[in-house]
């Protein structure tokens, strides 16, 4: 018998069972594989400080038309799969509004406000300060068009947020990245975002961390989690386990687990790929770089170059295609010198997604003993740490430190 079990062992997760143990409670984490090697291992390793306008959906035709005649890499469907994104896609569509999503934003900013900073604490108790740059990272311009309307944006950003950018000509992209062999029309440049060198190995240091403050750490299966009299029990390798309380922090398994439990909650996936690469020293980057144009990045890891994928719409256990990731291998070829594949196949994983862009957290509404952690899409890793800290002090019953109403599981 244990206070808490926090099931899944991401970013989220162990950032929620780090900052339970700290208030006192005895804490379970919960997961079939160890810590941080599901969708919080393959990602561009970015703490977005810079991302205050989460992901909207297209509104334009001629953006709309682009994906739907999958041209560019930036997002692909499974036209076999849309039937089940019909519905969350929809409401996703009309959350993107431009007044609606002017709202969403006011709502969102809170949170990423606080992003390196709560990362920033958890780094140095955890000791992985060598895991971290903080030299930010790069949207690069193939076109002048993209250019500018991304300068634009970023200009409002910084102007309403407080984020700091710095743009770059053609020439001095080229002085800051001078291994990148094509030939750009500039760069922006979000200078606050620290960066992450492996992302897998933080979410571990986090764990050890965990363990460290007298946390236990247990393999399970999540689809095992049952009311057991005013508690909850789940079956781990070791045994049966029980709590008062139980904390699901799934990512894109939440969907399932909750309906489960009787909640018909509209989250989506957006699946995602990475493939690393040898990185000879005519290769080397100094920070991540997102091909504007493309719809790929590069990213310097501690074992080589890693090419990250945008979206793609397909189900969940759907089998790999590798269309993505292949294709911006070609492109990434063509302007830096990658070395050999260091992977076999393309790792994939998948993002949880909320309709209206905004995660969800809070107390279950039919269960006042179930808290909800997930549907962070492209912002797992950033917004981790932040979490964890909200569910503690919600389950806490304190004052959060940023306002959680928008993000309760009660909006749906």
């Amino acid at each position: 018998m244990t206070d808490i079990i926090v099931l899944g062992a991401g970013i989220v997760g162990v950032s929620v069972a780090i900052h339970l143990q700290r208030r006192g409670h005895s804490v379970l984490l919960v997961d079939r594989r160890e810590p941080g090697r599901e969708t919080s291992f393959g990602n561009a390793g970015i703490i977005q400080r810079e991302g205050v306008r989460p992901r909207s959906f297209p509104r334009d035709f001629a953006t709309l038309w682009r994906i739907a005649q999958k041209r560019g890499l930036d997002t692909r469907y499974d036209l076999a799969a849309l039937p089940g994104y019909a519905s969350p896609l929809s409401q996703y569509w009309w959350h993107s509004a431009p007044e609606r999503y002017r709202r969403i934003v006011a709502e969102y900013e809170p949170l990423i406000a606080h992003s390196v900073t709560e990362h920033a604490e958890l780094i140095t108790a955890a000791g992985a300060e060598s895991l971290i740059e903080k030299k930010g990272w790069m949207l690069i311009f193939r076109s002048a068009e993209k250019r500018d309307s991304s300068f634009a944006e970023a200009e409002g950003a910084s102007r309403d947020y407080g984020v700091g950018i710095a743009k770059l000509s053609g020439a001095e992209l080229a002085q800051a990245e001078p291994n990148l062999r094509l030939p750009m029309v500039g760069a922006l440049h979000w200078t606050d975002p620290w960066t992450v060198r492996d992302p897998g190995a933080l979410v571990a240091a986090y764990a050890a961390l965990f363990t460290k403050l007298g946390g236990t750490i247990a393999i399970g299966d999540a689809g095992t989690l049952r009311e057991a009299g005013s508690g909850w029990s789940v079956t781990t390798a070791g045994g049966p386990a029980s709590a008062e309380q139980v904390v699901l922090a799934l990512g894109p398994w939440a969907r399932e687990a909750t309906r489960r439990l009787g909640y018909r909650l509209p989250l989506f996936v957006k699946r995602g790929y990475h493939r690393e690469y040898q990185t000879p020293p005519e290769a080397m980057l100094n920070r991540p770089l997102l091909d504007a144009d493309a719809g790929f990045l590069l990213a310097p890891m501690r074992r080589g170059i890693r090419i990250t994928t945008g979206a793609e719409f397909a189900r969940i256990d759907a089998p790999k295609n590798e269309t993505q990731i292949n294709g911006a291998e070609a492109m990434a070829r063509d302007m830096l010198s990658l070395g050999d594949r260091l992977d076999r196949e393309p790792w994939m994983g998948a993002r949880p997604a909320t309709p209206d862009m905004k995660p969800i957290i809070g107390q279950a509404p039919n269960h006042k003993n179930l808290w909800f952690a997930f549907g962070h899409a492209h912002h797992g890793l950033t917004l981790g740490p932040v979490t964890g800290r909200l569910i503690a002090e919600l389950m806490a019953g304190e004052t959060p430190f940023v306002d959680v109403e928008p993000f309760r599981p009660q909006r749906f």
